[in-house]
């Protein structure tokens, strides 16, 4: 399957550099792309409002009435597993594509090996976000993405799994950590971190993406911080 960008930028002329960029990282890693151009913010989502399937998105950040920072906040309020890469002439939005989990800035002119390398991460990515953590619930397979999960706590003889919603099941946290892979960290005893969500940690509580704040173990604080910068 094509792996599908969306290239959103009002000069024509960096749009269609940045595309050919593209289509030599496409032919050399041997990746189907499928591409499409956009000239602004507003013609991008209105397009999207229709179609939601997109993979990468390759967006300028100064544009028009609506700047990219702007349209990447409407996209991930219900997409959470698009990479969003800004192209920029300046450094002073940085601090926002925090916000929206932007997967790196690449500064104008856009160098070929450095776009290269991101569209690396892009992918990899993007199959990560294709795995997922199999329950067998009451005789029904739940199949729930790596990337929902946000953590799993230990309740006497059942693991919770929180994610969009939480499921139960009766096993140990060993024999589920077995089957996550490097984003998820076993924090003590009794709890599973996906590291991906932390965003700050204390000597006493963990505090996730969503506003939930977890108590730490003790002794858990630097072993965690060394897992979040390993997996940063």
């Amino acid at each position: 399957m094509a792996c599908r960008v969306a290239v959103c930028d009002d000069s024509q002329t960096d749009a269609e550099y940045v595309l050919e960029l593209l289509n030599q990282w496409s032919e050399q890693r041997e990746v189907p792309v499928q591409s499409e151009t956009f000239s602004s913010a507003e013609r991008f989502l209105f397009r999207y409002a229709e179609d939601k399937d997109w993979d990468i998105l390759l967006l300028d950040i100064e544009m028009g009435e609506m700047d990219g920072v702007t349209m990447a906040r409407q996209v991930r309020r219900d997409n959470e597993t698009v990479q969003i890469v800004f192209l920029t002439g300046y450094s002073d939005y940085i601090a926002e594509g925090y916000e929206v989990e932007a997967l790196h800035y690449l500064m104008k002119p856009v160098s070929r090996d450095k776009l290269f390398a991101v569209l690396d991460r892009a992918l990899e990515k993007q199959k990560q976000n294709e795995r997922c953590l199999n329950l067998d619930l009451s005789g029904e397979m739940v199949r729930i993405p790596f990337y929902e999960i946000r953590y799993l706590s230990v309740h006497q003889n059942y693991v919770t799994i929180s994610a969009k919603r939480e499921y139960t099941v009766r096993r140990t946290l060993a024999e589920l950590e077995q089957t996550l892979d490097s984003r998820f960290c076993r924090v003590g005893r009794s709890l599973i971190l996906n590291l991906r969500v932390i965003r700050r940690v204390t000597k006493t509580e963990v505090y996730l993406s969503d506003g939930t704040v977890l108590p730490l173990p003790r002794g858990a604080y630097e072993p965690l911080n060394r897992a979040i910068i390993r997996n940063t």
